[in-house]
């Protein structure tokens, strides 16, 4: 079983940074300099919401990355819109600006493509939900096993 579980590890790791290879590789098709993988995948996690820099820590999509560095560079590019609480003067809440929302249509459109032809493989959505179920069931198993760590 060990064996399993480390090419496991491996392989997801390895998945994570060939999709930011695929992002980097869409930004230079479209000519889009101003921006890097980590910063698009940024905004493709907030899309339509509104979320303070907290909020998109907790998700965790951001490996290897400092989020607050990230949002400064996107509100200095023009893709993000950064406002402070109008309740708590201390908290500031990021959304997409019009130039963001744009990007994120255009990776969306991507993240179709991509869909489009993973089908044509043979890699239907039935066979994608079994190994979403599997991630999931890894990722509760990680979750868990630090919760336990931290009650001891």
């Amino acid at each position: 079983m060990k064996d399993p579980y480390l090419v496991s590890i491996r392989l997801i790791e390895r998945l994570h940074r060939r999709f930011l290879d695929v992002i980097k590789t869409e930004l230079d098709r479209l000519g889009i300099e101003d921006i890097n993988n980590v910063q698009t995948l940024i905004l493709s996690n907030i899309n339509e919401e509104q979320l303070t820099v907290g909020e998109l820590t907790v998700r965790g999509y951001y490996l290897g990355s400092n989020v607050s560095y990230n949002v400064k560079k996107l509100v200095e590019t023009g893709y993000l819109i950064q406002e402070r609480s109008f309740h708590d003067r201390r908290m500031t809440r990021v959304r997409l600006s019009p130039k963001g929302l744009d990007l994120v249509g255009k990776i969306d459109a991507l993240y179709a493509k991509n869909a489009e032809e993973l089908a044509a493989t043979g890699i239907g959505a039935d066979r994608l939900s079994s190994a979403n179920d599997l991630l999931g069931s890894l990722e509760r198993f990680w979750s868990n096993y630090i919760s336990r760590a931290y009650q001891r």
